[in-house]
């Protein structure tokens, strides 16, 4: 048996081991499945609920590991036991039933989307996640823990009480005085209960009203004196306040009378009375039901339109029994009212964004209810003419989501159109993350299209080929914005657009990007050589562009002609000759670098090496006395080395051509208004400590050593910073990005590897033992910074 695991027994139950223990029966064999779907077979060495973290020790590794649950999507042990129930007293009349568990249907939906549907014979939910004890072969059991923060919601069964009644297990009155637990809840956070279902689609809540229906139908107070909450008494009373003013809703005088409060009452109507709440900044909102619903009246009553289905209409509100609310929006609407529950908080947020406030700007709810009214020539037929003045709304609209888009901070805009009558969607990409904005009705997506095409200058009668493009908004609104805009076609002759919202037009300084002390001290040492060959590597969004032009900008003096070759040319800079590729011309980057060659450069400035023929006109301008700085598309520094010897390049050549190539990540920030700071537990900075010294000949307790020598002088923990969430992030608890650098140097030693055409463990080896950082030990050190957190480091 592992009592030290802490791993929990269910009610009722003991668990009976099928094998003989070990000579270590503190260890047992699991699976631990991570985020992105990777297995690692190994032991299970330790279960601390309290610390959040297990260590483990994998197949064919020398030392184990502590990993956080927030770093797994779910462990399985898979050493079968059994459960066994223990004896329950038997009304009379009633056998004892067999020892066989019920087995429950098990419905969990992760957060990546994923689903796991199986048979459960009993689960223990945990505020650190869910324990599950899946039924295999005869009464066996597997043992299976799924974190919180990989589950988007689960159901389990029918209820118990029903289960356990109609299978003798339990008589009815047995059942009643375990019913009598559930008062317990008085003292669980609201939050924990309201949030687990987390219903943020039109399915997802119908089928939570279908369930709703089946419930049996109950009072407010006769709910809370089954609960237990209220007594006769205070019910009588409150009925007899409630007499003189019809108006007043029983809930609130039960909390003016102190009896209860708001989260009580919440929580009674959830649970009693089955009313499903709703996380409404998730949610996909009708546009066409929101133009019918005015928004004086949205205000006045705290209430928001969700869906229609027939006659009926579901609004989400914050008190879902208010008669006046209901009676008001059964009258203008002519509908039925079902109603839903949603927080305070969220209700405000969409309101505001949807109908805005008394004496704001117009909101977008509003552009669309006037451009359906205004453009009536805009139908689902192709829109191939111009815009014109009489399309004034349409005008408006698309520079409202532009100038939102810009407000907010996002980097791009996706204009998503669907098939049929679905509306169009519209979505920001803020800091990494994909958010949605805004639903279009399905008869303007043509008209919105074309217009999107006007202001960039393509061709609005092409629907076959992507085009690309370029938008100067200043053209058209309030605000000096450049936009890269790029066509998609899709299915059934529909088309795409995405618009990059392009970085600041004046190049940042090197001090801007966040880098380390040694990474910056090595880049301006690079930056002023008189020649040679600099990389800056990552992935797409990453900001190489960014900091490829503040590498420029440090060296660009009346000194130096530098010329850049673009594709598209994003940032411009006062003193550069910038040039952009046309590459149906046939003006690409190796054609315009071989011009350059003649143009009598000191630097050239190249905008991605990606091909062969790229890759050898940059070392040979190198060679011959010119600094080169170039992106490439690869996942490390490192790995470029590689790469580029991959591409046919000459060891030599390349060795003597290259200073160093930089690696970078974007890695979401934590928000300085809500972050807030906690102990970090010695596990925690364990775990920490080993992933900083995975792949190297680091040691942990060294690195630790060094960790208290700078971050920790004063504090007998080390103190770090968690997201929790504010109305500046959206709630995310996360605010702006934050550069994540690596920088390797050409020593000696890296030439040799590179003559050899080492591979990229062995070039890594060499280059941590020289010194460099890399990617992930960097975050950690921002981790140590109150920069960011353990959650967006793990993914580097």
């Amino acid at each position: 048996m592992e009592f030290d695991l802490e791993w929990p027994t269910p009610a009722h139950f003991e668990v009976i081991a099928t094998t003989p223990p070990a000579e270590n029966n503190h260890i047992v064999p699991c699976v631990v499945t991570l985020h992105d779907g990777r297995q690692k077979v190994g032991e299970l060495i330790r279960f601390n609920l309290d610390a959040a973290q297990l260590e483990f020790h994998p197949e064919r590794a020398g030392e184990n590991i502590h990993i956080g649950f927030s770093a797994i999507k779910s462990i399985r042990l898979t050493n079968p036991v059994t459960l066994q129930r223990l004896s329950l007293p038997l009304a009379a009349g009633l056998h004892e039933a067999p020892s066989a568990s019920v087995k429950q249907k098990c419905i969990i939906s992760f957060n990546d989307g994923e689903r796991l549907i199986t048979e459960t014979v009993a689960f223990v939910p945990h505020e650190t996640g869910l324990f599950l004890f899946l039924s295999t072969v005869g009464n066996n059991v597997l043992r299976w823990f799924i974190p919180a923060g990989s589950i988007a919601n689960y159901q389990i069964g029918e209820k118990l009480g029903k289960i356990l009644v109609d299978e003798k297990i339990v008589s009815a009155d047995a059942l009643d005085a375990g019913l009598k637990r559930q008062n317990e809840l008085r003292a669980s956070k609201l939050g924990d209960y309201l949030q687990q279902e987390n219903l943020v689609t039109e399915l997802q809540v119908e089928t939570a009203l279908q369930r709703q229906k089946s419930i049996p139908h109950l009072r407010l107070g006769e709910a809370l004196i089954q609960e237990r909450l209220i007594t006769e008494d205070q019910l009588v009373q409150a009925l007899q306040r409630q007499a003189s003013d019809r108006r007043i809703h029983l809930g609130d005088i039960l909390c003016d009378m102190g009896v209860v409060n708001k989260d009580t009452i919440k929580r009674v109507l959830a649970q009693k009375l089955g009313i499903p709440f709703v996380t409404l900044l998730k949610f996909q909102f009708d546009l066409e039901l929101i133009k019918i619903v005015p928004g004086d009246l949205v205000r006045r009553y705290r209430v928001m339109p969700l869906y229609r289905a027939q006659t009926r209409m579901v609004v989400a509100m914050e008190d879902p029994l208010s008669s006046d609310a209901l009676k008001a929006l059964t009258v203008y609407t002519k509908h039925t009212i079902d109603p839903v529950m949603a927080s305070e908080a969220d209700l405000a947020s969409v309101i505001s964004k949807f109908y805005g406030t008394q004496g704001e700007r117009q909101n977008i709810a509003d552009f669309v209810s006037k451009l359906d009214d205004s453009s009536g020539s805009v139908t689902n037929e192709p829109a191939d003419d111009v815009i014109t003045e009489s399309d004034n709304t349409m005008v408006r609209l698309v520079n409202k989501i532009i100038m939102d888009a810009y407000e907010q901070g996002a980097s791009d805009i996706h204009i998503e159109t669907m098939k049929g009558h679905e509306p169009t969607r519209v979505r920001f990409r803020k800091d990494g993350a994909m958010k949605d904005y805004s639903n279009i009705p399905a008869n303007f997506r043509n008209a919105l299209i074309s217009r999107l095409k006007i202001m960039s200058r393509l061709d609005i009668s092409e629907k076959r080929r992507s085009q690309d493009g370029k938008m100067n908004f200043e053209q058209f609104g309030p605000a000096k914005i450049e936009l890269r805009v790029v066509t998609m076609p899709t299915t059934e002759g529909l088309e795409d657009i995405v618009m990059r919202i392009l970085a600041a037009p004046q190049a940042l300084s090197l001090d801007a990007l966040g880098l380390s002390p040694m990474v910056l001290e090595g880049l301006q040492k690079l930056a002023l050589k008189p020649h040679g060959l600099l990389f800056v590597c990552g992935p797409t969004g990453s900001g190489k562009t960014t900091t490829l032009h503040s590498l420029v900008s440090y060296i660009n003096t009346p000194e130096r002609k530098i010329w850049t070759v673009e594709d598209p040319i994003e940032i411009t800079q006062k003193g550069l000759r910038q040039v952009q590729v046309q590459a149906k011309i046939d003006w690409t980057f190796a054609t315009i670098l071989r011009s350059f060659l003649r143009a009598d450069p000191d630097v050239i400035m190249v905008g991605e090496t990606r091909d062969p023929e790229t890759a050898r006109t940059v070392i040979e301008a190198s060679l011959t006395g010119h600094l080169v700085f170039s992106t490439m598309h690869t996942n490390s520094a490192v790995e470029s080395a590689v790469r580029l010897l991959d591409l046919g390049l000459d060891p030599f050549n390349f060795a003597d051509a290259l200073l160093g190539v930089v690696g970078q990540r974007l890695t979401r920030k934590l928000c300085t208004n809500c972050c807030q700071n906690y102990e970090a537990t010695d596990a925690q900075i364990d775990m920490l400590a080993f992933e900083y010294c995975h792949e190297t000949k680091l040691q942990p307790a060294d690195v630790i050593a060094d960790w208290q020598r700078r971050y920790n002088k004063d504090y007998h923990a080390f103190i770090l910073r968690k997201a929790t969430g504010c109305e500046k992030c959206d709630k995310s608890g996360y605010k702006g990005r934050l550069g994540v650098h690596e920088l390797l140097l050409n020593s000696a030693a890296i030439k040799r590897k590179i003559h050899a055409k080492a591979n990229v463990p062995d070039i890594l080896e060499t280059a941590i033992g020289e010194g460099m950082r890399t990617l992930k030990q960097d975050g950690i050190d921002k981790i140590f910074q109150g920069l960011t957190d353990w959650e967006q480091i793990r993914m580097l």
